[in-house]
């Protein structure tokens, strides 16, 4: 039977504000501040949302280190480690722990891919190698390789395998799942806009791009499902719904990262080969962040 989950309730899967210069560390401290003043549960640094694929290793740990620093024990910090090189993601992994991160999230690979059977033994192998808990992270959409539900049996039992960042959309994937290890493994949803079904079902909460912007309120979304107001988390799942798709109109962190620099937090700069939204689902984003509340 697992422990208690690394979090419940809301994981900001933060943006790394950049500039020409590399790591705008004062808006990024000042991010750091917000969310967790906000209420945020937990803060995961220089995954996905964070620009990893295009950091250095030297501005990647770096993000690490100085998040480590700022959030000072508040909230725990989940560090983004993965690779589609397992002994890159196992240096990372050690140096995320060494630098005091409570957590890992470590994406399947990317690209070169993998069987279910180098699955169980890539995150077996990373799990092996260091003493924090082990977020594993499924997003087939973006990496081209889907973990199946017997792959997640095959790893649950493993002392430093904690959770699951589910994001493959399935629903009755995910059903699955909960059935074979919902009593071994925490399940956060990776999709802002199935929460509500996915804790329905049991899951602790939500790693999340929308509470980037709307951080108390995803959180308030979350606090109703663990009341069991499951009608009034579905209400607002669907009223946040419209601003949830424009922020992945276009590939995530583009329209977050415009919507973030349109609330003041940081530049609107990218590194290739992503650029700036294009200005037609920009207008559909203002305007859904007007209707939030969240531009004037």
């Amino acid at each position: 039977m697992r422990t208690e989950p690394i979090f419940r309730g809301v994981a900001t899967a933060l943006i790394t504000p950049l500039n020409e210069n590399g790591i705008d560390f004062d808006a990024y401290g000042r991010l750091i501040d917000w969310q967790i003043q906000e209420g945020v549960n937990a803060l995961v640094l220089v995954g996905t949302t964070g620009e990893a694929p295009t950091l250095t290793d030297a501005e990647h740990q770096e993000a690490i280190r100085f998040g480590v620093e700022r959030v000072a024990g508040r909230v725990p910090v989940i560090a983004g480690t993965g690779s589609n090189d397992t002994a890159h993601a196992i240096a990372m992994s050690r140096f995320a722990c060494e630098a005091g991160a409570d957590a890992l999230l470590t994406v399947t690979p990317y690209y070169n891919k993998a069987t279910q059977k180098g699955l169980i033994a890539m995150y077996t192998a990373i799990a092996d190698a260091t003493p924090k808990p082990l977020i594993i992270y499924n997003v087939p959409s973006r990496t081209g390789v889907n973990i199946e539900p017997s792959t997640y049996a095959a790893l649950a039992d493993h002392p430093n395998i904690a959770a699951i960042k589910e994001a493959n959309g399935n629903i009755s994937k995910i059903v699955e799942t909960f059935s074979l290890v919902g009593d071994r493994l925490d399940i956060y949803s990776g999709n802002d806009d199935q929460i509500v079904p996915l804790m329905s079902m049991g899951g602790q909460g939500v790693i999340s791009v929308l509470s980037n912007v709307m951080p108390a309120k995803t959180v308030e979304l979350c606090d109703r499902c663990f009341r069991g107001d499951i009608a009034g988390a579905a209400a607002m799942q669907c009223e946040l719904l419209g601003l949830i798709n424009a922020l992945f109109s276009e590939v995530n962190p583009i329209p977050v990262k415009a919507a973030m620099a349109a609330m003041g937090w940081c530049e609107n700069y990218l590194r290739l080969p992503l650029i700036p939204m294009e200005d037609a689902h920009w207008q559909v984003l203002r305007r859904r962040m007007e209707e939030q509340g969240l531009l004037p």
